[in-house]
């Protein structure tokens, strides 16, 4: 076997061994080190004391706990990467195991030939004619032979088409091998922030009395309620009115019947969801597939304003994105807000709005 087979060959098994891991349950990979963020726990001499400023504890909580949104969507984006890097790895295997055979095919092929000549001696076409006694057969074969080498041409080169494109399939599962190592990286990075903040936020609560988490919530809805009476005071529905499509009732309907579930970071159902867990799933229920992160969601479906916007749309929050719910009407959405928290109905202002989205624009 030569070595050209051999390293083909080698590349092959690497791949299809590679997808082997892929599909194996519970295969850890190393997180590396997370990467430094203003997001972090507080330090101890700048922490709120419990009872002092729930105001201040009630801010630094938005702060970890949108802070752990933004990685959710990073550790959700990442995985969605590497779930399509792994089925195009997959697809790779099969091409190059497909090529392989048929090298070996033509291989077969061109050896076949090659003992047919040593058995007419390896005799040139002008040799047998002079040796022959009978020139008329001689040129008979004469056709023959030139259909041979026609046949030879030819298969010399599919053999090299086929070599080469081996050589490019091996080195397209090679770049997808890296970029699927990269995105399993940044999905462990993703995790551990999520992981830290979220960890931040349930020391920082567990510190507090049972009266001082009851003034909290009390705090956190009183926030709510003024962003979204500061929102309605604008006007804003007075023009909204757009009538809902049949995709947008089915979505709606979703999105209705998941209520009371609890938030789970990286949660796309059936028991529970993350922010755009909930919107993806509650849109592929209703026959329209619309990216899994709330920032992709963002940038790829089309905008409309606010005052267009009817029940179904999907209402885009902060600066960054890193927020969604599904707008259901009379200024009210449903989403999963954070962790520690259920699937459940609020204003649409009640949190600062970037903008809105149409799945099925």
């Amino acid at each position: 076997m030569g070595s050209g087979k051999r390293g083909l060959l080698t590349a092959a098994l690497t791949v299809v061994c590679a997808v082997t891991v892929l599909a194996a349950p519970g295969t850890a990979f190393a997180a590396p080190a997370p990467t430094p963020t203003t997001g972090g726990a507080p330090a101890p001499s700048q922490t709120p004391r419990p009872g002092k400023d729930l105001e201040r504890i009630r801010q630094k909580l938005d702060t970890l706990y949108h802070d752990a949104a933004v990685a959710t969507d990073a550790y959700n984006a990442a995985e969605e990467k590497a779930e399509k890097q792994s089925a195009e790895i997959v697809a790779l295997a099969k091409r190059i195991d497909q090529g392989q055979q048929r090298l070996d095919r033509l291989k077969n092929q061109a050896g076949a030939a090659a003992r047919d000549q040593y058995r007419t001696g390896g005799l040139s076409s002008t040799a047998q004619f002079l040796l022959s006694d009978d020139p008329g057969q001689f040129l008979d074969g004469a056709g023959r032979v030139l259909q041979g080498q026609q046949a030879a041409t030819k298969l010399m080169a599919e053999m090299n088409r086929t070599q080469k494109e081996l050589r490019e399939y091996a080195a397209d599962a090679a770049d997808r091998w890296k970029e699927l190592d990269a995105n399993r990286e940044a999905k462990a990075a993703a995790k551990k922030k999520i992981e830290k903040q979220i960890d931040a936020a349930e020391k920082l609560q567990s510190r507090l009395e049972k009266k001082e988490k009851e003034r909290l919530a009390q705090l956190e809805r009183e926030a709510a309620e003024r962003a979204q009476t500061a929102w309605l005071d604008t006007g804003v529905l007075k023009d909204v009115g757009g009538k809902a499509s049949e995709q947008d009732e089915k979505a709606v309907k979703y999105a209705t019947e998941q209520l009371g579930k609890p938030y789970v970071w990286g949660a796309e159902g059936p028991d529970a969801f993350d922010c755009s867990g909930l919107t993806s799933q509650a849109w592929a229920s209703a026959g329209h597939a619309v990216p899994r992160t709330s920032q992709e969601q963002w940038k790829q479906l089309p905008h409309v304003d606010v005052k267009d916007m009817r029940p179904g749309d999907l209402i885009i929050y902060f600066h960054d994105a890193s927020h969604v719910a599904m707008y259901i009407g009379d200024g009210a959405i449903i989403h999963a807000p954070r962790p520690g928290r259920t699937v459940t109905i609020a204003g649409a202002g009640s949190m600062p709005i970037l903008g809105v989205v149409r799945p099925d624009a």
